[in-house]
């Protein structure tokens, strides 16, 4: 008979691989070591988890934000603005600090043919399209082509964390983000 599953168990280790990834990264995961790290076996990681690869994205859907939360209640072009040229600093710090490079690399390996992340990648792209999409189109109507307009923000936006990530030039990273934003979301007259 197998043994039941501990949840609470289950989420300490989906919470350790993040803070592991985010330590040695994705590209030369292995179980064993990984296992280590967590106090537990590769054996007990396969029981809880089936594969590595249902692992990580299990533990990447417990750091996943409530995106559409966190453009809730925009209704201008100013507030959409303000909200994303401080966005580059909250998601350089706090819970960010672990689960925002482990996405990167996450939405890195899946450009890899076949790769396991690859629905993960574009749902968690669609859901954040979807809600910039929104707040756009709610900030104002008349934009033509508001996803697109949403497209590159989110591409962009993630293109300059990444380059934080790998330069920690903060300075130059938030002029960019200021320059992008304000040239994606024009102030209203």
């Amino acid at each position: 008979m197998p043994r039941p599953l501990d949840h609470a168990r289950r989420a300490q280790l989906l919470e350790g691989v993040i803070a592991y990834i985010a330590t040695y990264g994705l590209a030369e995961l292995s179980l064993r070591p990984l296992a280590d790290y967590l106090g537990t076996s590769s054996r007990m990681l396969i029981h809880y988890f089936g594969t590595k690869e249902a692992m990580l994205v299990a533990a990447l859907e417990t750091q996943r934000p409530d995106i559409p939360a966190l453009f809730s209640g925009i209704d201008s072009a100013d507030v959409l603005r303000d909200r994303l040229s401080t966005s580059f600093t909250l998601n350089t710090a706090g819970e960010a600090a672990n689960s925002l490079p482990v996405l990167l690399q996450v939405l890195g390996a899946a450009t890899v043919p076949d790769s396991p992340f690859k629905t993960y990648a574009t749902e968690a792209i669609e859901v954040l399209i979807t809600a910039m999409t929104t707040s756009l189109t709610r900030s104002d109507p008349t934009r033509p082509d508001p996803e697109a307009s949403a497209t590159l923000l989110i591409s962009g936006m993630r293109g300059l964390i990444q380059d934080w990530w790998i330069t920690g030039d903060t300075s130059r990273i938030q002029r960019a983000v200021n320059l992008l934003v304000s040239q994606a979301i024009p102030a209203q007259n």
